[in-house]
């Protein structure tokens, strides 16, 4: 037994010596490593930034020995649970490193020193806004990462170097390296290596006792020292290994870049492409997805000495994401070489020299220069979509090219038809075709059976798509990434296939399903790109967005039902149409390929083989299926002789040209020789339909130009009420307040005005509590700020056109210089955040919640682009600014609301339309319209006015019993119209954008045709609606008090429209106008606060065929014209007499009107209460003189009580002209500039 202890002991002796000369071995390497370091072994010859950072290989290699300790450490410990008399080996060495720590006070405070503890001294010392690192951005928080993770292997290094310095098993040499200090006295290099000696840049700055300055005077109460002068130094040094960090980081990814570029399909044909461009005028370059065509052609024209390139895009996001993706591949991301410019945004300046810009702002630009002489190359990109503005465009290039040689034109499109577009430039165009970069796609065809197409409500039926994810879900695992994305035809059929994938989704926990369409929120459009949790896939779900505008990574699978719904115009109804069609095989094709963008995919097709072969090759044309006024406006601005002989590709139909013409004539924007008046040319320089262009110049008028540019600018983006608003109970609830018994267009108003309270009352808080208000209510925030930027740019070139004038001639003068230098203070830190918030932006992630269907963020994040947006108008507006908004878009009194109705009207007239006389005016009941050109169509479900129908009904109070009128069309004193803004057609016509109005008033004064009886008794306007009137002589008084009043409205646009005019006496003219404005108001008011007695009723096809007499005996009136007093003209087609360009008297053919031209009756006048004995024009000669003479008096006695409404004018007598009159400031300066 005592040989067996002995024996036993002898191998735990060898077992402990074998444990301790492991872990010596392990600390001498690991010294070893760090002294190769120090005697500068590593090579540091070459490029450092060609190949891996030296020092990050070596700390490597010591975490690696580190973990090897670790290792050794846990196998002494299952060895000593074993045996209880081995030794804890671990235990010791850290006993005796603690002990060797402790006995070195210098060697615990350097490997205790935590640079955390300073960050508040640190980012005062060193991240200031003159600073290359600034505190709060995105780079200063990856600095202090990368300080983290710095330290903790710095401490680790020098825990090693106290050990080894303790070590009593140095050798000589390692006692020799470890004591030198200094610099080599042979070569004058450093003995101690440092990885600082790797940075071949320093950063400019102060020196360390310069930086130290900028910290406070110490407080006593601080619980640490200050930061010594070594440390400092230390840190600027850290500072600089994170900036060639980052450096050798950029530079990788540069080189990635660049092999990504070479790699690219479009790369082989770079020469070719340039020497062709030189050679040739124009031409064409076929480059299938993915060939780089978009990014890469600028820049290989850039390169070879072209200096100003225009790439026009179909779509502003298009232009913003291109710049930014070509100006990172130049390297010019924070220079000016690469810019855009869109509707609201431009970033260019005159050393720009490639600007992605949209197809309108070009047609603009050929407005002000026709030659286009600013560019040396045009790229017209995407063409195959041929949207209206390429069409035009393609013709006007074609023009240019004869007109200059030096212009280099070129066409870039992945599904074009070439054989189309070589014919149209007459085969001068050279074609250079690329092939595409797409992976393998496998199609599959799976028709749906006839029984499937729709289920027993006529709806789509979801089956057939979830079939294919049942399909995807066996034949693919969850290990397999891939999203899906399904091609629908519409908002309806999206929602009835996602309801029926989420419960898919629900039951199998392997989907999250998300939808993409026009009408969803930026936010949630934004969804699509969000990640999926691991082992879930995306479906998304959307209409043909997704075919070409948005990209979206990830997709590997494809799902088309083959159909689309277009817009498409029927000229004679003036109505748009959205339909439902097949796909052409160039749409199926672009569909399919969203399935090989990255990777091998595959594309199921839910139609035949035999069907697609059926389709169209290529989609129709926008040019043949939208209203064409404003292409025609635009042409005739151009100063084109011809509309109809612009050598369009493929013309549109003659007949919605001439319709077209036909319309801007009855709106005064050309004359009726196709000739452009002012009003026209003010119409051509806006960027919004003729309807609402209208309405801006008519609200400059009046003072209601504020009200009127925020309901233009309403109108012209997409509706700021999401689908929340509507559906979710909540959200209608607290959207009520905003609702207004008016109509749509005021609604709106409302909308936007609430909207500049939240923002006006919360402040600094201005955005996250402006985001909660629309978010509770299903408002789209992003709307407004688009309708803020739309309503500036109204402003801006109604003030160029000298129509209009804001009230606040310089809102900084009245600003103390605190205020100036307290505002300047905010714009800084405002550019500031927005710079911030655009990289965040960029760089934020999200990931999606298989339960919620939807991206989860952290509760204090919010959504960037509102951020940059919140900035953006905190920059344009301050407290002062945006008081002045909100005032200015507030409608406060009901005589606003008539004269914003009266200037709504004027621009949307003859949209009306007629309530048929069947409607219940029921909640929740449908309610039917006739317009003009289309009967039953019925109010949108969106509308205010179908959700409160009570108010259109006509109340039994104002209802008159009277034995000649029938209860179907009872004579009443408050009958009402609709206007509208849109006439749409889906599966029926809907009205867009309906708001009330009196139906004789508005009548009277926007007619284009207005036929009377020889009494007046009956009027017809423009052959459709019939209004009766019990009493002629009110009926008399009507016609005479709007007659008169479109008479000083006319007159009124004549004198604002000569401002233009620089020769023009300002003086004489703004006075004339503003009493004409005062009178004008006041009657236009006047008229519309009566309320006569009539009936009114829709005239019938039959009843227009034997609506007029014809011209005959009778036409021929002894009495002169009561308006102009000359003799009266008669109507050679439809008889009677006209007295004004839109009236005329005695046409009607009646045989109740006992009453003819020659009779003779009594009656009172209205204005001096004679009583006349006279014909009917006899009684109106005589209203018309007392009139005047009233008028008269009232501007004289106007005169001598009241200078001016406008309550910035003052009295001011001119001494050349002579004259006393009221005006603003700005007048008076203009006035005076005119006499130098």
């Amino acid at each position: 037994s005592n040989k067996d202890k002995k024996y036993k002991r002898s191998r735990h002796d060898s077992e402990t010596e074998k444990a301790c000369k492991s872990s010596q071995d392990v600390l001498t390497q690991s010294m070893q490593v760090n002294l190769e370091h120090q005697s500068g072994k590593v090579s540091s010859k070459g490029n450092p930034f060609n190949k891996r950072d030296e020092s990050s290989v070596s700390l490597q290699k010591e975490v690696n020995l580190h973990d090897n300790r670790k290792d050794q450490r846990s196998l002494n410990d299952s060895r000593s649970s074993k045996n209880r008399g081995v030794i804890n080996i671990d235990r010791i060495i850290e006993e005796t490193t603690r002990k060797i720590i402790s006995d070195d006070s210098n060697s615990e405070e350097e490997i205790m020193f935590d640079w955390e503890k300073y960050k508040h001294e640190l980012n005062a010392l060193f991240f200031q806004d003159h600073d290359i690192i600034k505190r709060g951005t995105e780079e200063h928080n990856d600095f202090f990462k990368f300080l983290r993770k710095y330290q903790a292997i710095q401490k680790q290094k020098k825990i090693q170097n106290v050990v080894a310095k303790y070590s009593n098993k140095k050798s000589a040499k390692q006692e020799d390296i470890g004591a030198v200090k200094g610099t080599s006295s042979k070569f004058g290099l450093p003995i101690t290596f440092n990885n600082r000696y790797l940075v071949n840049f320093a950063v400019k700055g102060d020196n360390v006792d310069l930086i130290l300055r900028r910290l406070p005077p110490q407080d006593l109460e601080e619980k640490h020292d200050r930061l010594s002068k070594k440390k400092v130094e230390e840190f600027k040094n850290i500072i600089l290994l994170y900036l060639n960090f980052m450096q050798k980081k950029n530079f990788e990814k540069l080189q990635k870049l660049r092999k990504a570029q070479n790699d690219l399909p479009i790369s082989k044909y770079r020469e070719a492409i340039v020497q062709t461009v030189s050679e040739n005028s124009i031409v064409i370059i076929a480059g299938d997805t993915g060939c780089g065509k978009s990014t890469q052609v600028p820049q290989y024209l850039m390169k070879a000495g072209f200096c100003n390139i225009a790439c026009t895009q179909p779509r502003r996001i298009a232009c913003i994401s291109l710049c930014k993706r070509v100006a990172h591949e130049t390297l010019n991301e924070y220079g000016t070489e690469i810019g855009y410019q869109i509707r609201f945004e431009r970033k260019r300046t005159d050393h720009t020299k490639i600007l992605f810009l949209t197809e309108g702002l070009l047609l603009r630009q050929v407005n002000m220069d026709p030659t286009l002489g600013l560019y040396d190359v045009i790229i017209l990109d995407e063409i195959h979509e041929r949207h209206l503005h390429t069409d035009f465009l393609l013709g006007v290039v074609k023009c240019l090219l004869m007109q200059q040689t030096k212009l280099k034109i070129i066409l870039m499109s992945a599904t074009i038809n070439l054989t189309l577009f070589s014919s149209y430039f007459l085969g001068k165009a050279p074609i250079i075709q690329v092939p595409g970069r797409l992976y393998p796609i496998k199609v599959n065809f799976h028709p749906i059976p006839m029984l499937e197409l729709t289920t027993k409500n006529d709806k789509l039926n979801p089956a057939p798509f979830i079939r294919i994810l049942q399909l995807i879900d066996n034949k693919y695992g969850t290990d397999e990434r891939g999203d899906v994305l399904m091609f629908l035809s519409g908002f309806s059929e999206i929602n009835t296939v996602v309801e029926a994938a989420k419960l898919y989704a629900q039951q199998s926990r392997k989907w999250v399903i998300l939808s993409l369409h026009s009408n969803l929120s930026i936010s949630d459009q934004e969804k699509v790109f969000d990640i999926p949790p691991e082992g879930v896939r995306k479906c998304i779900v959307s209409t043909n967005i997704a075919e070409t505008s948005i990209t979206i990574d990830g997709v590997r699978f494809v799902v088309d039902s083959g159909k689309v719904k277009e817009m498409s115009y029927d000229a004679v109804c003036k109505m748009q149409k959205l339909k439902e069609f097949w796909v052409s095989q160039a749409s199926a094709e672009q569909r399919k390929g969203r399935a090989g963008r990255t990777g091998p995919g595959a594309c199921f097709r839910l139609y035949s083989e035999e069907q697609y072969n059926l389709f169209d090759p290529y989609s129709t044309p926008e040019i043949q299926r939208v209203p064409l006024d404003s292409l025609a406006l635009q042409m005739i601005a151009m100063g084109l002789p011809d509309t109809r002989l612009f050598p369009f590709i493929e013309p549109p139909p003659l007949e919605s040209l001439e319709v077209s013409l036909k319309a801007l004539k009855s709106q005064a924007a050309i004359t009726s020789g196709e000739q452009l008046t002012t009003t026209g040319r003010l119409l051509s320089q806006l960027p919004v339909d003729v309807a609402i262009g209208k309405m801006l110049i008519m609200g400059s008028l009046f003072h209601q130009a504020e009200a009127s540019l925020s309901l233009a600018a309403s109108l012209s983006v997409q509706s700021v009420f999401t689908n929340r608003s509507q559906r979710d109970p909540d959200c209608v609830a607290a959207v009520q307040e905003l609702i207004s018994h008016h109509g749509d267009p005021f609604t709106l108003l409302n909308a936007f005005r609430a909207w500049l309270e939240q923002k006006s009352s919360s402040g600094s808080r201005g955005n996250s509590s402006s985001q909660r208000w629309c978010r509770t209510r299903g408002l789209e925030e992003q709307r407004f700020y688009e309708l803020t930027k739309l309503r500036h740019q109204f402003s801006q070139l109604l003030q160029q056109s000298k129509l209009y004038e804001t009230a606040r001639t310089d809102e900084r003068r009245g600003n103390t210089a605190a205020e100036r230098s307290r505002r300047h203070g905010e714009l800084q830190q405002l550019r500031q955040l927005r710079r911030v918030a655009e990289q965040q932006a960029n760089r934020r992630t999200k990931f999606l919640n298989v339960d919620q269907d939807c991206a989860a963020l952290s509760d204090g994040e919010s959504d960037a682009l509102l951020d940059t947006k919140h900035l953006d108008f905190n920059i344009n507006h301050d407290a002062k600014q945006l008081s002045n908004l909100l005032k200015n878009s507030d409608v406060q009194t009901f005589k606003d609301v008539i004269m914003l109705k009266i200037i709504l009207s004027s621009g949307l007239y003859p949209n009306v339309a007629i309530a048929d006389e069947h409607n219940n005016y029921k909640p929740n009941s449908e309610q039917l319209f006739h317009t003009p050109s289309k009967p039953f169509a019925a109010l949108h479900p969106t509308s205010v006015l179908a959700k409160q129908p009570e108010v259109l009904e006509l109340s039994t109070a104002d209802v008159v019993e009277l034995p000649e009128f029938s209860v179907k069309n009872p004579a009443a004193t408050k009958h009402q119209l609709l206007l509208y803004v849109s006439l749409l057609e889906t599966n029926k016509p809907f009205l867009i954008n309906t708001f009330r109005v009196p139906t004789a008033q508005t009548l009277l004064l926007f007619a284009q045709n207005i036929d009377t009886n020889a009494d007046m008794s009956t009027l017809v306007f423009d052959n459709f609606i019939e209004l009766r009137f019990p009493d002629e002589t009110v009926a008399q008084n009507l016609v005479l008090q709007s007659v008169q009043l479109r008479t000083q409205w006319n007159k009124l646009l004549e004198m604002k429209l000569k401002l233009s005019n620089d020769e023009t006496d300002i003086l004489e003219v703004l006075s004339a106008a503003s009493k004409l404005e005062r009178v004008l108001s006041y009657g236009l008011i006047e008229l519309y606060l009566l309320e006569p007695l009539y009936s009114q009723r829709r005239l019938l096809a039959a009843d227009v065929k034997v609506l007029h007499k014809g011209p005959g005996a009778d036409d021929a009136i002894l009495d002169p014209n009561p308006f102009t007093g000359e003799v009266c003209v008669p109507n050679a087609i439809k008889g009677g007499v006209n007295l004004t360009e839109n009236l005329t008297y005695n046409s009607l053919l009646e045989t109740e009107c006992n009453v003819t031209t020659l009779s003779i009756t009594e009656s009172a006048c209205v204005v001096c209460d004679e009583v006349l004995t006279c014909t009917v024009l006899g009684r109106l000669r005589h209203m018309v003189n007392c009139t005047a003479t009233a008028a008269g008096k009232r501007n004289t006695n106007a005169d001598k009580e009241e200078g001016s409404d406008n309550p910035n004018a003052k009295k001011y007598y001119c001494e050349l002209c002579d004259k006393t009159v009221w005006l603003t400031l700005k007048e008076i300066f203009d006035h005076k500039k005119s006499h130098r």
